[in-house]
């Protein structure tokens, strides 16, 4: 990627919320009422991201933010406006080689990193909402790991839903999803209505990086 050109995104437009997501970093990702609102979004949670990125050991450009390329507009759906980015780009048809796929996977593997961190440094209780709504540290853990093993099963990958806390089915889990998304690619999704591997890599670093931001927010 050249450093001094502008970071690629893509918009995904529905009635009520727009997503502004990077093409080549999984997870940074933020929505907004707007297209505006939305890539404001972006530029903000950047050096969030970047500390992703290190994590990863993956060089993350000081400039990355300074300017976005939205180089696709995809019409969303109620899975948009539901606060979820839900749309496969034409880029995710394209063949994955071997280093690209890597590169993805240590940025999810990252992004769990994050979240994992995270929840052992959050209090147990987290702040609510101004009607007193939310939920707490360990509920908003265990939705993200709850919706991990039904994304799994768009990649092929299916295990048992495990108790709460199980912390062996969920690295078993995790090293399977690795396997799939960190493998060279023809583009396509590996089963008959599953995912391609570059949008399931940024859905699901997504995900975690949402919740992990959610929790550091209502920490304070």
């Amino acid at each position: 990627m050249d450093k001094t050109k502008p970071t690629p995104i893509y918009l995904e437009v529905g009635r009520k919320r727009v997503f502004a997501c990077t093409l080549d970093w999984p997870g940074w990702c933020r929505s907004g009422k707007s297209e505006q609102e939305a890539m404001d979004a972006l530029y903000q949670v950047s050096s969030r991201y970047s500390q992703v990125a290190e994590l990863a050991g993956v060089p993350f450009p000081g400039a990355a933010a300074e300017s976005f390329d939205v180089v696709e507009r995809v019409r969303g759906t109620g899975t948009t406006d539901f606060g979820a980015p839900g749309e496969f780009l034409t880029r995710d048809a394209e063949p994955l080689d071997g280093e690209e796929a890597k590169r993805l996977a240590k940025l999810v593997e990252a992004s769990w990193t994050t979240l994992d961190q995270v929840v052992a440094d959050a209090p147990p209780e987290l702040r609510k909402g101004p009607r007193g709504g939310g939920r707490d540290r360990d509920e908003v853990f265990e939705h993200v790991v709850a919706a991990e093993f039904a994304y799994a099963r768009k990649l092929g990958i299916r295990h048992k839903q495990p108790p709460e806390g199980d912390g062996n089915a969920i690295s078993t889990l995790r090293k399977d999803l690795l396997k799939v998304i960190g493998s060279p690619s023809d583009g396509r999704p590996p089963i008959d209505k599953g995912w391609p591997p570059r949008y399931a890599a940024r859905r699901i670093a997504w995900h975690a990086l949402d919740h992990a931001w959610e929790i550091e927010d209502k920490s304070d």
